[in-house]
């Protein structure tokens, strides 16, 4: 009997089993419609779906054939391999700069994720993400190490004018940048004095992370501080794990009032 490991290798080196096993997970077909759908040719046709068989993986009745329950564990667990596989080289290049003892969650729940990476053109396109989900969000609880200029003026219009409640919690040195500035200073006592925003100081924050409505948003950032992703997903599982690690920080963080932004 060949390994685990054999029978791996038996169904990865071709395509067309792969493609084969999954139709006939979905449904019944006969040889000639397997044909139709896949392009592959008879003879080959015929040796796949014997050496299913041949492993109880498909069955047949007539002249059509399907998966067995076997057969269907089978595709079922490949297609999640390929699945782990697929998020693991997307997430390749960003893994020195993951924070992976705070991502406490399966990481195949960023599968779907939207990872945007800096260009030539658009050096920025990781920010310009995530300001482009703040404009659209009116729910927003987040947790950063900035708070920098662009998203503060969202954050401040939109809290304004009714259409936003905000949660942010930052380290010390975000909001004494705020301070410095008068513009951006203004801004910010604007924010904390409004009854649909809290703003508070938490000491440590391991990874960046924000909650826009049903959407999570990491923003990656290297030794240096260089941004260099953000990913966001609408996955449940990570939406639960932000807002418990938020409502965790939330504990211990020292509220900001109009009072604490004066220079």
């Amino acid at each position: 009997m060949e390994s685990a490991l054999e029978e791996i290798e038996f169904l990865a080196r071709s395509t067309n089993r792969v493609t084969v096993l999954r139709l006939l997970t979905e449904a019944e077909y006969t040889r000639p419609e397997l044909a139709a759908e896949t392009g592959v040719s008879q003879a080959t046709l015929g040796r796949i779906l014997g050496d299913f068989q041949d492993r109880s993986w498909v069955t047949r009745d007539g002249s059509t054939y399907q998966a067995t329950a076997t057969g269907r564990l089978v595709a079922r667990g490949f297609e999640e391999l390929q699945d782990i596989i697929e998020t693991e080289r997307r997430l390749r290049d960003l893994v020195p700069f993951l924070p992976a003892a705070a991502l406490e969650f399966d990481l195949r729940h960023l599968a779907d994720a939207t990872l945007v990476t800096p260009t030539r053109i658009r050096p920025d396109a990781p920010l310009q993400r995530l300001l482009e989900l703040l404009d659209g969000a009116s729910e927003v609880a987040a947790v950063s190490h900035a708070f920098n200029e662009q998203a503060l003026s969202i954050v401040a219009t939109k809290v304004a004018d009714g259409t936003m409640t905000f949660e942010g919690l930052f380290a010390a040195a975000a909001i004494e940048g705020l301070r410095a500035d008068p513009e951006l200073r203004d801004q910010l006592r604007q924010l904390v004095g409004d009854d649909r925003a809290t703003v508070a100081v938490v000491e440590e924050i391991d990874v960046a992370v924000m909650i826009l409505d049903e959407t999570v948003c990491f923003l990656i950032r290297d030794d240096d501080g260089i941004l260099r992703a953000s990913i966001d997903t609408d996955a449940q599982p990570v939406r639960a794990w932000a807002r418990e690690r938020i409502a965790t920080l939330t504990t211990n963080a020292q509220t900001v009032a109009p009072a604490d932004i004066e220079p």
